[in-house]
Parts: structure tokens; C-alpha cells; sequence
């Protein structure tokens, strides 16, 4: 969970944790943000965060860092950026697939599995057949909810 989170789950915006904790604003932002790390603020800080949230200061420490970003081609390291934009027919796909996949997980049987999962390939095909998603969306893809491994057929 990161700082943001933790302060959406709590209802509290940047501001009022400012306001409340007398940290500057500009380093709760920061720290929102990645531009700052939370294990390079100060104890004080910590301490001033975890008093405003009700919290610890190993439960702020232990907070993840937001999103990383690839220092090469600027993209996020979590590729769920790649579902955006989807066809419809792609979406209610992969929602079949993953409740089958929960079933499955369960140890719980799903007759339709088998079905769930070429439909979801085909559909998967089918779109970056017609341009409709990238070669690198069809592989998140598949990798995600095929659970395939690219080399595998």
C-alpha cells in the first residue's frame, strides 16, 4: 500500500494531512509521488505522518514506494496501463477468465474453463489481428489471464 492509498482509505486529502501533521505540504506531495522516498524523511516526519494518521511509524515506514517508472522508455514497471482502451467484446472475456481462473484457484471445478480460455485467446488474436490492441497489450494479456509465458504455445 502506498501513502496515497492509505490516505484515500482514510479519507484525508495532502492538504488536511499537512494541515493536521505540520508537514509541509510540498513533502507530502512528494512523498505521494516517488519524487521523495519515505525512508529518506526525517524520524520527525515519520513521527508527525503517523501521529496525524493514527498509525505507527513502522506502519508508515513499511508503506511501498507509488510506481516506479522504466528510466528508459518513461512507461510505468506496472504494465496495468496496457488494459486501458480495450474492445468490449475483450473486456467481458477476460471477466469470464478470471472468475474461471477464481473457481480454479478454489480447487473448485469449472466446465467452462476450456471454453473461457480459447475464447479469451481467440479474442486476443483477434484484436491485435485488427489493430484494435498492440502486440505488447496481446502479450500482457495472455501472460496476465492465459497465464501463458511467451515462447509457449
Amino acid at each position: 500500500m502506498t501513502l496515497q492509498i492509505l490516505l484515500d482509505k482514510k479519507n484525508i486529502s495532502k492538504y488536511q494531512l499537512s494541515k493536521i501533521s505540520g508537514v509541509p505540504k510540498t513533502t507530502i506531495m512528494d512523498m505521494c509521488s516517488g519524487k521523495s522516498s519515505i525512508g529518506r524523511c526525517s524520524a520527525r516526519t515519520i513521527y508527525q505522518i503517523a501521529n496525524a494518521l493514527e498509525c505507527s511509524m513502522e506502519e508508515i515506514m513499511l508503506l511501498d514506494e507509488p510506481t516506479k517508472y522504466d528510466t528508459l522508455t518513461g512507461l510505468p514497471t506496472d504494465k496495468s496501463y496496457l488494459e486501458c482502451g480495450l474492445p468490449e467484446y475483450l473486456i467481458e472475456s477476460v471477466e469470464k477468465m478470471i472468475a474461471s481462473w477464481k473457481k480454479i484457484d478454489k480447487g473448485e471445478e469449472d466446465l467452462r474453463w476450456d471454453i473461457y480460455w480459447c475464447d479469451l485467446n481467440a479474442d486476443i488474436n483477434a484484436a491485435e489481428t485488427d489493430n484494435y490492441i498492440s502486440s505488447e497489450q496481446a502479450w500482457y494479456l495472455r501472460e496476465k489471464y492465459l497465464r501463458m509465458k511467451r515462447g509457449e504455445q
